[in-house]
């Protein structure tokens, strides 16, 4: 289907209205009624950009915060490339689940859809793209001497990813970001001195 910038800007402000409602304090089970008196849309719109009706709109809002998750470590993410960079970038995630809080958007999200079909896909893809993003750094950070050549940049880059996973899960529950910071500054610390 081809979409006009008048239906891009329609459907997208429809995933983001979805998106703000997902990360209130208590979003609650979302409806297609709650999305549409959110966005000033009418069923009928939000049927015709998502025809799949609810699960493909919140798909769409899983892909849309996966990506907020990479952006908002950018342009730390992207530039790994000395260990003032590296502290940077810890910084920025610390800084980004202080500001959330206990309440992760995604993780708000996928309990809701987590079976659709889609979902797995969209988790798979950002761990895949973090991932990415890490081993690179690692890798750049190798080649100029600044990190051991045994350190493994894969198994050190999932590391990191499940550890800030780990973090989130536990200030999810407790609301300290103690345990995130901890795990990030030791990783840190073993390429490091490695």
């Amino acid at each position: 289907m081809t979409i006009t910038a008048k239906g891009q800007a329609t459907r997208r402000r429809i995933i983001e209205g979805a998106a703000v409602h997902l990360r209130s304090e208590e979003p609650g089970t979302v409806t297609l009624d709650d999305i549409r008196a959110i966005t000033g849309t009418s069923k009928g719109q939000i049927f015709h950009y998502f025809p799949g009706g609810k699960e493909e709109l919140l798909v769409a809002v899983a892909r849309y915060e996966a990506e907020r998750v990479l952006e908002d470590q950018q342009p730390h993410l992207g530039a790994l490339t000395s260990w003032a960079a590296w502290e940077r970038w810890r910084d920025a995630v610390l800084a980004r689940y202080r500001a959330q809080g206990r309440h992760c958007p995604l993780g708000s999200l996928m309990a809701q859809v987590g079976t659709t079909a889609g979902t797995a896909e969209v988790v798979g893809t950002l761990l895949a793209q973090w991932c990415a993003h890490i081993r690179r750094g690692i890798a750049t950070m190798q080649d100029a001497g600044l990190v051991r050549a045994q350190v493994d940049p894969d198994a050190v880059a999932m590391t990191f990813v499940a550890a800030i996973q780990g973090g989130v899960q536990v200030l999810r529950t407790t609301g300290s970001v103690e345990y995130l910071e901890t795990s990030m500054n030791t990783l840190v610390t073993h390429l490091r001195e490695g």
